[in-house]
């Protein structure tokens, strides 16, 4: 498999688009195409998933121990195939001065060389320099290519690209000029999500032929690595000790407004014993016969009306949380759990299980990496457990209800409130943490066993679970008729 990495000097320098671009052009060539993402982010590797036709899996040193990321990596490998990964930020940057977790670190552990993007606006041979430093900082990061973005004239690109190629013997394979047409709006701090573009075909169209006509891929192509099974890491097993399949159905909330699942969880949620039944949130009802929820983050906030408005769906959901259905919700899933949600100064009420009204602002409220460990009751981890995951929310609690039960005490991020995270309702808990699998691995059999002891308590199943968890009602919850 051949496999190469993209980098830049920060963010916001087109590498996405050109990622975009250059995997939907290897797929027209006729090319198996593998994407992959550094880090945490769900955005950049859905319109990577889009482009290629298979799931974009995250890699992120942070979340995972090597050998994970070393598994991730080749668990979706294809012989003859060609494996794209799009770095995050800068090529050093880190979660401190040393460049730890960085997409440096990422290509380093897994042989593959870095193709740097540099946008070259306002600049000559100041970009050789740039490059000269990022080839020198660490001689075990291998840059072999560069390719110029957001080119001003023909003339700029031969003094930049004489200057790169004699100052650092390193190929400058392709050179973009400045494009008058965005087909990759914004949104907060990313691309806006391939599932609400509207145009997605014609947004990834117009990368491949921005690529193909200004980048040289068959020169590319020959300076990625050729990359073999393995990694210097003995390959554990990775399989979970979990249930018969076919016993167990979780509901999954996918759509528009919650579009944020690693592929990861879903296969972990598979491999455990559950059949996954998808369905969006515009549904009436859940799905019939269904013995426990997930419902991810994504970006509730567009679509609060129809949220709100869905009174059945909403009344089904708060009954299940009632019974005891185990139901797990993360950031945008946690918004619809709450009591309400208020935006451009108006409220739309949610399901209700927990009595907290949020509020959505201006800037993030949360934006990093998360680590906590668990300190109370929780259905789906152990107590003492340690968490790592991600946050990034625009919402925050305007009114929080004392006796609410918070479960993760956090040593890195802020949580829900106080750098606390984790709402817990019987067997519902809440976070705005995104979790990976990988880096959490009791997770997902915890969620199927707690579904089989709901499917045992509620439907007459023949499987017990190994940790019963049902917690004690707390006293807020007991009223008449529904929270609202």
């Amino acid at each position: 498999m051949k496999a190469f990495g993209i980098t830049a000097l920060r963010g916001g320098t087109g590498k996405t688009i050109l990622s975009i671009g250059l995997v939907a052009l290897l797929k027209r060539r006729g090319y198996a195409v593998i994407p992959f993402k550094k880090g945490p982010d769900y955005i950049d590797a859905g319109w990577l998933s889009a482009a290629a036709g298979v799931p974009c899996r995250n890699l992120d040193l942070f979340l995972m121990r090597p050998e994970d990321v070393v598994d991730s990596f080749f668990a979706g490998a294809v012989a003859g195939g060609v494996a794209v990964i799009e770095g995050n930020r800068g090529l050093y940057d880190g979660v401190d001065a040393d460049g730890t977790c960085s997409t440096a670190e990422l290509f380093k552990l897994l042989g593959v060389p870095a193709v740097m993007v540099l946008d070259i606006t306002k600049m000559t041979r100041t970009a050789s320099a740039v490059v000269k430093g990022c080839v020198t900082l660490d001689p075990d990061v291998v840059v072999k290519a560069v390719i110029l973005n957001r080119v001003g004239t023909l003339r700029h690109e031969r003094i930049v690209r004489e200057a790169i190629e004699r100052d650092c013997g390193i190929p400058v394979v392709g050179a973009i000029p400045r494009q008058g047409k965005n087909f990759f709006p914004e949104r907060h701090l990313g691309l806006l999500p391939a599932p609400e573009h509207g145009e997605v075909d014609e947004a990834i169209g117009f990368a491949a032929d921005i690529v193909d006509r200004y980048v040289d891929v068959e020169q590319l192509l020959e300076v990625a690595a050729s990359v073999i099974d393995g990694g210097g890491f003995a390959r554990e097993s990775k399989s979970i000790q979990g249930y018969e399949t076919g016993q167990i159905k979780l509901g999954v909330m996918r759509d528009e407004a919650f579009q944020f699942y690693y592929p990861e969880n879903l296969e972990a949620l598979k491999r455990a014993g559950a059949d996954l039944c998808f369905f969006p949130s515009k549904d009436a009802h859940l799905p019939p016969n269904i013995d426990g929820l997930y419902i991810g983050g994504g970006f509730p906030e567009t679509h609060l009306e129809q949220l709100a408005s869905n009174e059945t769906l909403k009344r089904e959901i708060w009954r299940a949380v009632d019974s005891g259905m185990p139901v797990y919700a993360e950031c945008g899933g946690l918004m619809f759990l709450c009591r309400s949600v208020s935006y451009m100064e108006r409220s739309y009420p949610m399901v209700g299980v927990f009595p907290v009204d949020l509020v959505m602002s201006r800037k993030p409220q949360g934006h990093g990496y998360v680590v906590g460990k668990v300190v109370g009751s929780n259905p789906f981890f152990s107590r003492g457990s340690w968490l790592k995951g991600h946050e990034f929310h625009y919402s925050r609690v305007s009114n929080f209800e004392p006796s609410v039960e918070l479960s993760v005490k956090l040593k890195k991020g802020y949580g829900i409130v106080e750098h606390f995270d984790g709402m817990v309702y019987k067997n519902c808990a809440a976070s705005y943490a995104h979790i990976h699998a990988l880096s959490n691995r009791e997770w997902a059999l915890r969620f199927v066993e707690a579904a089989h002891f709901y499917r045992d308590r509620t439907k007459g199943g023949k499987y017990s679970m190994l940790n019963p968890v049902i917690l004690k009602r707390p006293e807020w919850a007991v009223t008449s008729g529904q929270r609202r």
